[in-house]
């Protein structure tokens, strides 16, 4: 995130032959919102005076109390590289929601997360994550729609033309250089139409914000190249899904808070506890993390997705991995997360069981010395291995009774989302699906 002041972005705005300023926010199930303003209301933008109406965003508020406001963070401003400046450029800054008070908005998934960072930085740290947000690339027809046919039968680090998204994915990788981002590596995943492109880790918020942008990135440009991208967990059936791994570490007075050299795995007792804090409530934050009915169709089913909570010190089984780098290197990856999931609320949501971990000084269970998938259920009772949520179902009622996370994303959050999944779950099971018609008709 680059330090940007208001005359900042004026300047940038005179300079790039910028027309129309698009305010992006994100709604309580990760759907990016946008409001386009022309510079002629950019001093009333920059002064939180755009208003909306709240009660047309699903999970915000109802009609009576529909005004809603929205506050831009300069330092998100960026002129949008598929836009061409002769012709005015188009720009966009990621804003929070206020109430028609100016106070924060408790259904804004980004003022969740902020909160929540008060309170880490109020105990001395710095919150860095690192996601890693794969997709897929479908065929499209006539009229652009997605067919159910990926772009390529290319696998793990195959090149073209075998690999048939190496263009759309360059693409990709320069368009979001252009915008900012350190690009560290980019290939194809293991399934076929199945790609990854990492870039940098930053602090919450600003990777937060990172992930809004790359899901538009990749759909535009992959749009652009006549391919459907999708975020959807596990598309096709004996295959790998997608995943939002997410690499993190807390810094203290510019060290790896994680990071100890006399243990021998390590990892300081602030990690520990760490590991201890997700691992206690890892059931209770899956339905942010994991969003949607297909999510569980992903995990468990053996092609390196988590079905068990635990952590290990390399092995990619449980929900946990420690990877091998240490030094200021050292980092927790939780491996369960999907693109599903609201970004923001997801952090907030990982971050508050990994805090209150540390506050309580939650010890992990031992680590995994062997293969989850190589365990049956009786070995896996007999290790005290408790299971994450087999579905969404599973999952809302662990979220439902869920103190920690009602007190941490907020009531209003927490109700809003709630209510809205028990909904999806409740069409999902009343649907007759083809599955059904074929085994039972």
């Amino acid at each position: 995130m680059s330090d940007l002041s208001s005359d900042d972005v004026k300047r940038l705005v005179d300079r790039d032959n910028v027309r129309f300023i698009n305010l992006e926010f994100t709604d309580v199930f990760g759907k990016s919102k946008n409001v386009a303003i022309t510079p002629h209301q950019l001093d009333e933008s920059l002064n939180n005076e755009i208003m909306f109406d709240g009660s047309s965003i699903k999970g915000f508020v109802r009609v009576e109390e529909s005004d809603m406001y929205l506050a831009p963070d300069t330092s998100t401003f960026v002129t949008l590289p598929w836009r061409s400046k002769k012709d005015g450029a188009t720009a966009r800054m990621i804003c929070d929601v206020l109430t028609p008070d100016g106070e924060p908005f408790p259904g804004c998934p980004r003022q969740v997360l902020k909160r929540v960072l008060d309170e880490m930085h109020s105990m001395g740290y710095e919150y860095f994550v690192g996601p890693e947000v794969e997709f897929f690339l479908f065929e499209t027809d006539d009229q652009g729609q997605p067919k159910l046919e990926t772009n390529d039968q290319a696998g793990y680090f195959d090149l073209g033309p075998v690999d048939g998204g190496e263009d759309a994915r360059r693409d990709m990788c320069l368009t979001l250089e252009d915008m900012g981002f350190l690009i560290e590596a980019s290939h194809h995943e293991a399934a076929p139409g199945q790609h990854e492109i990492d870039f940098r880790y930053d602090t919450a918020l600003a990777a937060a914000d990172k992930v809004s942008t790359f899901k538009q990135v990749v759909k535009r440009v992959a749009q652009e190249h006549g391919l459907h991208a999708t975020f959807m967990p596990k598309p096709l059936k004996n295959s790998h899904g997608t995943c939002m791994h997410l690499n993190q570490s807390l810094f203290r007075d510019g060290k790896n808070a994680f990071r100890s050299d006399s243990d021998e795995n390590g990892l300081s007792e602030v990690a520990y506890h760490f590991i201890g804090g997700m691992i206690r409530h890892a059931r209770e934050f899956a339905a942010i993390t994991n969003a949607s009915v297909n999510s569980y169709k992903r995990l468990g089913s053996g092609f390196e997705a988590p079905a068990d909570i635990g952590w290990a010190a390399g092995d990619r089984s449980p929900l946990i991995r420690v990877p091998a780098a240490r030094g200021n290197a050292t980092r927790v990856e939780l491996r369960n997360p999907d693109p599903t999931a609201n970004h923001y609320l997801a952090l907030a949501a990982v971050l508050s069981a990994g805090m209150v971990g540390i506050k309580e000084k939650i010890d992990p269970p031992p680590r995994f010395e062997q293969c989850a998938y190589e365990l049956n259920d009786e070995e896996k009772r007999e290790q005290g291995i408790q299971a994450f949520p087999k579905t969404l179902g599973e999952a809302l009622q662990e979220l439902e009774n869920s103190q920690l996370m009602k007190e941490w994303l907020g009531p209003h959050v927490h109700g809003m989302y709630l209510n809205a999944k028990k909904a999806e779950w409740d069409e999902y099971n009343q649907e007759v699906h083809r599955w059904e018609l074929k085994k039972y008709l």
